[in-house]
């Protein structure tokens, strides 16, 4: 298939070169143009402009948040143009209200919109296993299969509507944060009885926790390994900040979700934003008296 993919960050590149090694002709835009023309001995071929990168079978984007993907979808007016994707794959985590006004702005461009947000880290990625939440025109997404088997291990299909796939994505979101939290503070209870943190979540994170979640973030906490990032913490805030305004939007109470953002902003005024989400745990080291 012929592609057009904008977005080159942490995700979007491995993103890109799995579909470029897939055998899919790849052409790339990002922001800052040096991420793009990197990327030209991987393959795939640099195009100047977003309007550029979005036609063809199917074009891709993975920008970094609402105000990004409005930017270029939706300010930058190119689904006006003359030249128009086949469809279009809208693989950010973003809010479900921006997915819903995509969606009608599609339908208005006769475009299928199919939003795809994804679960995984950059070497998940790299290896084309990411878990793909799919939502959209049952039709579209056949179309754009073979571009989902080539980044994803497994595709998960939640109906016609392409918001649902961002709710999915956010409330999973949710969860992660959630659980990094409570790592956070069991590791803090542990040590102020006596109990390292390593040894701790090693027997948690070996048995009762034996998921990849609490494995991966668990071992970084244990061994105080925040950088790089792999999800950054500052990510997490804005989805946080999303959950708790599509939740108000639908009336759903989210007392969690509050706490988990009064952290979040916690660990940023520390210092701690550009770190991994991990980092949330040292919250729970500081208040019981310890860097």
């Amino acid at each position: 298939m012929d592609v057009g993919f904008l977005g080159l960050g942490r995700m979007g590149r491995p993103m890109a070169l799995a579909l470029a090694k897939a055998g899919h002709r790849v052409r790339v835009w990002n922001r800052s143009p040096q991420a793009a023309e990197a990327l030209r001995a991987e393959g795939v071929e640099p195009v100047a402009s977003a309007a550029e990168a979005f036609r063809g079978d199917a074009a891709v984007t993975m920008l970094a948040d609402d105000a990004a993907l409005r930017s270029v979808v939706v300010e930058g007016g190119i689904l006006d143009q003359a030249e128009r994707p086949g469809l279009h794959l809208g693989m950010s985590t973003i809010s479900v209200a921006l997915a819903r006004d995509l969606t009608a702005l599609h339908e208005r461009a006769g475009v299928p919109y199919v939003s795809a947000p994804v679960f995984g880290r950059p070497d998940v990625a790299a290896a084309g296993n990411l878990n793909i939440v799919a939502a959209g025109p049952e039709a579209a997404i056949a179309r754009a299969q073979p571009l989902l088997d080539a980044m994803g291990g497994r595709t998960w299909p939640f109906g016609p509507e392409p918001a649902r796939a961002n709710a999915v994505k956010l409330a999973g979101n949710f969860m992660i944060v959630a659980a990094v939290e409570a790592m956070g503070e069991a590791a803090a209870f542990g040590e102020a009885h006596g109990v390292a943190a390593s040894a701790l979540l090693d027997l948690l994170t070996g048995t009762i926790f034996a998921a990849p979640v609490y494995k991966n973030y668990g071992g970084a906490i244990a061994a105080g390994r925040y950088e790089p990032p792999g999800f950054g913490l500052a990510l997490g805030a804005k989805d946080i900040r999303l959950v708790l305004a599509a939740g108000e939007a639908a009336q759903v109470a989210m007392p969690m979700a509050s706490v988990l953002r009064d952290g979040l902003i916690e660990a940023a005024a520390q210092g701690h934003g550009e770190k991994d989400l991990a980092a949330l745990a040292l919250v729970s080291a500081r208040r019981r008296g310890r860097s």
